[in-house]
């Protein structure tokens, strides 16, 4: 997984990512004071959007694209702290599964 935190994103960057989160989303509702860029394989973008949720108050959303390595992006939005735990909080849960493992 790669994993990107984008602080106070830009307006460009903003629409950017809504154009790509599909129509069925309501946009209005989306705090942008922070992104967090999460990409990898579908299984791991399911289950980190989950840790995410679980762990604070944010929201996940798919961002639409191709990719031909079969890659998936997710966006997790919220206020900068919790933009930085939710992210801290999949590195954790991801790296016990590997410890496990």
């Amino acid at each position: 997984m790669e994993f990107r935190t984008i602080k106070s994103p830009s307006k460009g960057t903003i629409d950017m990512l809504m154009r790509r989160m599909g129509a069925n989303v309501n946009k209005d509702s989306i705090c942008v004071d922070a992104v967090g860029l999460v990409q990898g394989k579908m299984l791991d973008m399911i289950y980190a959007a989950d840790i995410a949720e679980k762990a604070v108050g944010v929201t996940v959303e798919d961002i639409k694209g191709s990719c031909p390595q079969n890659m998936i992006m997710i966006a997790i939005f919220g206020d900068t702290s919790s933009v930085e735990s939710a992210i801290q909080e999949i590195k954790r849960n991801v790296k016990k599964e590997k410890d496990i493992c």
